[in-house]
């Protein structure tokens, strides 16, 4: 006996790492805030199994405020604060370790806050556990779990979400991070329009450089800008890139550029200034940055016998400009491109066939002929945004006559070609070798130019292999078709009346009490009807889990054990869970 419950033990513990790294895993495919927010508490909720978890930040007045939860019943319970030192919360950002009490409102070593006290009665909470959420020494928050009983918590429980704690807080300050970057990259947007605007003012100023600006107008480039500089100051001009490659030299010389001029290019990076250094020649490398806003892009340096004059080195600095003019220019068309590309997809998309000659027209203008456009791909990875795939996807387009861009959060392609099976084989595999990392692709053929419908089942098919537990494969939705009644808008209502006539009694019985047998009858098909199993995946006493029966016999009737009955109860259990599993694809815009 000892052997079986020590055997049992360690399947347990096993079970509950295996969960903790799925979980942190997908925690940092996760950018958005309140989306890494969302699904802490979720995982958390479902790792450790306890009525209900919440998540409280520390403001920085030291009070914890309440930012998500999962499994509360009171919708006051989700306002809850709590100020400084109060609280299981305040120990635990006081030691910075976890804390628990088995009876919360009865904890007299505890500083309590009587608001929050008002807040745990509707709630029905009693025991409670809070882990702190730590960067580096900083405990950013506490993630709490707790029950509607009195119990004390292992310290395996605690040890575990610990451990998950550990890995949120790393995924959450990654989200703040990534809030920062993309206020940092707005910023960087306005500045590049404030240094267009500067260069148009002294190019009308300044004379001196009409042929610089020649450059510009007729579309020239570095080499052009190079022998320019040359012309005008003599020595010798070398243009380097972001990464530090020489993209042009003139007149032409090695690859490789002497150190002098390298060490003046990363003086000038540093101090964002003009910056000169001497050989042991005694030839001078004076160097200028090219840059938009506070985003290096390259350097200019010009290499010659004497001292830069102030005068010349202002025709460096302008020429410096002028290359970072014609890098955003060069960027800002291609970034015009794909969105005249990627609006008329979405155009596409949501517009209610037949396609109007406006935009046949428009797509002609690129080379695509919308008629033939008859296959919809959707792209999704785990590991890579939506941008990355569906940049690669653009690239693609043109190999497949077709449109890439982003729809509706996903990577989206519509394709001209024999069948959708190709393409899904194909996109995968330039995409899993071009991302370096799992993805999925699902294409699906377009009836009647209706490329909306095919965008709504390859997306939501998408969506379903990732709860199936396919990472990285090429399909079409037909592949799945089984599973039809879940990414088929057309289907939704017979999902809806399936899921509500085999479990109706069952889910409402749930909704209504807050119990679990949904969960348990569930977990009693996925052990093939072993009750010790069951009750060993549910954690709960073996009498608990007979009660639980007990009681979904008496909701849905004595045969529901019955072969036939058994099927029906499983294939609508897999169902309701993959559905709560895939989030709803928000609905399209109305159609014209």
């Amino acid at each position: 006996m000892e052997n079986a419950d020590l055997a049992s033990y360690r399947h347990r513990r096993e079970r509950e790492l295996g969960a903790l790294y799925a979980t942190a895993r997908s925690l940092t495919a996760l950018g958005e805030l309140d989306a890494v927010l969302d699904s802490i508490v979720r995982e958390a909720h479902e790792l450790v199994g306890t009525d209900f978890t919440y998540l409280s930040l520390v403001d920085p007045e030291g009070e914890l405020t309440l930012k998500a939860s999962q499994g509360t019943i009171s919708s006051t319970f989700n306002q809850a604060h709590v100020p400084a030192g109060t609280g299981v919360g305040g120990r635990v950002i006081a030691t910075g370790a976890p804390a628990w009490v088995s009876n919360y409102l009865q904890a007299q070593d505890l500083p309590h806050d009587r608001t929050f006290d008002d807040l745990v009665v509707p709630e029905g909470m009693v025991a409670l556990l809070g882990v702190p959420l730590l960067v580096g020494e900083e405990v950013i928050g506490v993630l709490f779990a707790a029950d509607r009983t009195e119990r004390p918590f292992e310290p395996d429980e605690v040890a575990l979400l610990s451990a998950f704690a550990d890995h949120a807080a790393i995924a959450l300050n990654n989200a703040r991070l990534y809030d920062e970057s993309r206020s940092a990259l707005k910023q960087l947007q306005a500045a590049y329009l404030t240094i267009e605007r500067q260069v148009a003012i002294m190019e009308r100023a300044q004379s001196v450089h009409e042929s610089l600006t020649h450059v510009v107008l007729k579309g020239g480039g570095a080499d052009e800008i190079a022998r320019l500089l040359v012309d005008h100051l003599q020595g010798a001009v070398t243009v380097f890139d972001r990464s530090g490659a020489v993209v042009a030299r003139c007149p032409p010389g090695p690859d490789v550029a002497p150190e002098p001029s390298d060490d003046a290019v990363d003086r000038a990076r540093r101090s964002g200034r003009w910056a000169t250094t001497v050989d042991r020649t005694g030839r001078w490398h004076g160097a200028a940055t090219v840059q938009a806003g506070d985003t290096y892009l390259g350097a200019v340096v010009l290499t010659r016998a004497q001292e830069p004059t102030p005068v010349d080195i202002r025709t460096v600095e302008r020429a410096a400009q002028i290359m970072g003019l014609l890098i955003l220019k060069d960027t800002a068309v291609a970034e015009a491109e794909e969105r005249v590309r990627g609006e008329l997809l979405t155009e596409l998309l949501v517009s209610a066939p037949p396609v109007g000659p406006a935009h046949r027209a428009r797509a002609h203008a690129r080379g695509v002929d919308v008629g033939s456009l008859n296959v919809v791909v959707v792209a999704m990875s785990e590991t890579r945004s939506v941008s990355d795939v569906g940049r690669r996807l653009r690239v693609l387009a043109s190999e497949w006559n077709g449109l890439a861009g982003e729809h509706r959060g996903r990577a989206t392609l519509l394709a001209a070609a024999s069948g959708a099976a190709e393409v899904a084989d194909a996109v995968h595999a330039r995409l899993r070798k071009e991302l370096g990392s799992a993805v999925r692709v699902v294409a699906e053929r377009v009836a009647d130019d209706n490329w909306g419908r095919a965008f709504e089942r390859a997306s939501r098919c998408c969506d379903l292999m990732r709860n199936l537990g396919v990472t990285d494969r090429g399909a079409t939705a037909e592949r799945y078709a089984m599973f039809a009644l879940l990414f088929d808008p057309d289907r939704a209502q017979d999902l809806d009346r399936f899921v509500t006539d085999t479990l109706g009694p069952l889910l409402a019985y749930d909704a209504r009490r807050s119990t679990r047998l949904v969960a348990t009858l569930t977990s009693y098909f996925v052990n093939a009807g072993n009750l010790t199993r069951t009750a060993t995946a549910l954690r709960v006493h073996m009498n608990t889990l007979l009660k639980r029966l007990d009681r979904v016999e008496g909701i849905i009737g004595a045969d529901w054990r019955a072969p036939d009955r058994a099927l029906q109860l499983q294939v609508a259990l897999r169902l309701h869970d993959l559905r709560t599993r895939t989030p709803p694809t928000a609905a399209p815009p109305p159609r014209p």
